[in-house]
């Protein structure tokens, strides 16, 4: 179903309200906090969710939403049910939000039967928002500035990897070797995904576990701008069809040519 251009503008004042709420925060003295996991916890998520949350029961009251913040609330067989919903990182990288290296963003994805059909990012840092959807194009946005974006294809030597800040692994290494000659750029959060949209990078690898929030936005841009986001059998990630909200290992590419198995 088509992305209405008032749910559209919508859901990105949602994105922009919630990098506010953020910035409001990093700009002090926060605290931090360790969930069950030992993931870090700060006003600035829970702020954010909170805002997006009460925002989209505003603009879609029929449509479910998954947060981050709230997952636990949600037992997996009340949510599998549900063939739309929306996906939400209030804060993704709150790793980099506590270093304060600027690397973060607000994910805000609508998912229909498992597939990512519409998805927005905002970068609080630097003001940037992207936001892609499928059969209609990927975006960049600053300020009121918008113009498309299209990934580097073809991808030609050296590759451009994204590698992150926070979670470099042994496997991306040796993967990277395999690859040849390449350039290896950090980037923290979904911005990884935005750089491979518009053409900056070329292959993003994870290996590792990431939560279906952290990817859901992040692949529909890329997808809308004509990468793919796979996994290692070379099948699109999918969303809400598993007991589990954990994705496994997966490659994001510009390039859906690149020779992505000999890499593997």
């Amino acid at each position: 179903m088509p992305i209405s251009a008032e749910l559209r503008e919508g859901v990105i004042a949602l994105a922009r309200d919630a990098a506010a709420a953020i910035l409001e925060v990093y700009e002090g003295a926060f605290d931090v906090e360790r969930k069950a996991d030992a993931s870090p916890l700060t006003a600035a998520d829970l702020a954010a969710h909170s805002r997006i949350v009460a925002g989209l029961a505003r603009l879609t009251p029929d449509i479910p939403v998954l947060s981050e913040e709230a997952a636990d609330e949600t037992p997996a067989a009340q949510r599998r049910v549900w063939d739309r919903l929306w996906l939400v990182d209030p804060l993704d990288g709150t790793r980099e939000f506590v270093k304060r290296n600027g690397e973060f963003t607000v994910n805000i994805a609508l998912i229909e039967d498992g597939a990512p059909v519409f998805g927005v990012i905002q970068a609080p840092v630097g003001g940037a928002l992207w936001h892609g959807e499928a059969g209609r194009g990927a975006f960049r946005r600053d300020g009121d500035e918008e113009r498309t974006i299209r990934v580097r294809a073809p991808a030609v030597m050296p590759l451009r990897v994204a590698a992150s800040r926070s979670h470099r692994d042994p496997r991306t290494e040796a993967l990277m070797a395999r690859i040849g000659d390449t350039e290896t750029i950090a980037r923290g959060s979904s911005l990884k995904f935005c750089l491979l949209a518009e053409g900056g990078m070329d292959v993003y690898p994870r290996f590792g576990p990431t939560s279906e929030w952290d990817t859901a936005a992040g692949q529909c841009v890329l997808e809308a701008a004509g990468g793919c986001v796979i996994d290692p059998k070379g099948r699109p990630l999918r969303y809400n069809q598993r007991d589990t909200i954990l994705n496994g290992d997966f490659l994001a590419l510009g390039d859906p040519q690149l020779p992505w198995r000999d890499w593997l």
